[in-house]
Formats: structure tokens, C-alpha cells, sequence
């Protein structure tokens, strides 16, 4: 078959939203494979299952007190942190250790 390419992408993370939940896949392997015009993807990583509530986010208790261990920094700041990076942990950590 003279028709295939193969590419590795570089990705942060992958997000597959259903109805109800978030599938989240932190700094995943990621292949693209093109056969006949027809583009394939291949995820590779350890997944997150993220249950949805509305419209509200909310942060869990383990989230919160793991920015606080890995930073040192109160409570407050940890959870202003989770909703400024959209509950993604190590966004927040980097952006309380880099103040």
C-alpha cells in the first residue's frame, strides 16, 4: 500500500467528552496514521475519568490538598489555583511555585 503515512504528535493531553463525562489523558503517545485519506489516531496514556455536574466545577478534596503539598501554600490559594487552570494539577502547581 502506497498510500500510508505515519506521524508522532506531540500533545499535553487529550480530552474526550461524552455526555455527562470527560475522559482526560495526560501527556499522551500519540500517533496519526493516514491511509487513503482517511486519518486514523492512536492515544496512548493513563486515563482520568472526569464526571460532569452542570454548569459548576467542582474541585476535589484530593486535588486540593495535593497542590497544598506540593507547594506549601494555603488552601485558599490552592483552590484559586485549580479554577484558574480548569482543575488541572500541574498547571496549578507550576503557577503557584513560579510566583
Amino acid at each position: 500500500m502506497k498510500d500510508i503515512s505515519m506521524q508522532e504528535l506531540n500533545a499535553k493531553r487529550v480530552i474526550i467528552e461524552m455526555d455527562g463525562k470527560k475522559i482526560v489523558i495526560e501527556n499522551p503517545k500519540i500517533t496519526s496514521m493516514q491511509i487513503q485519506g482517511q486519518k486514523t489516531y492512536t492515544v496512548l496514556g493513563k486515563e482520568r475519568v472526569e464526571e460532569e455536574t452542570g454548569m459548576s466545577t467542582e474541585i476535589a478534596e484530593e486535588d486540593i490538598s495535593l497542590v497544598q503539598q506540593k507547594t506549601g501554600k494555603s488552601r485558599d490559594e490552592a483552590i484559586r489555583a485549580l479554577k484558574e487552570a480548569n482543575n488541572d494539577l500541574a498547571l496549578a502547581i507550576k503557577k503557584l511555585t513560579e510566583k
